[in-house]
């Protein structure tokens, strides 16, 4: 498991870091004291990305004058 400190890790890094655990925890890859230490490394990661995306939703307020619009999926997925 990668230590890289959480607070250096870009948003897209953080999640695939996290996602991986999920997973390894999911197919029971840790013994306990290795599931407590990813499952603590987890939510510290998962804390990372909910404040990056806090921080990426005031930028799109910024943007659009201070109001929050809703994103049109289906644009964006045929951008």
């Amino acid at each position: 498991m990668d230590q890289t400190p959480i607070a250096d890790l870009k948003f897209e890094t953080a999640l695939a870091e996290l996602e991986a655990i999920v997973a390894s925890m999911e197919g029971g890859q840790f013994e306990l004291e290795a599931s407590i230490a990813a499952y603590r490394r987890g939510m510290e990661l998962m804390k990372h990305c909910q404040v990056q995306l806090a921080n990426a939703e005031s930028q799109i307020r910024i943007i659009e004058n201070g109001e929050l619009r809703e994103v049109d999926r289906t644009t964006l997925e045929g951008e």
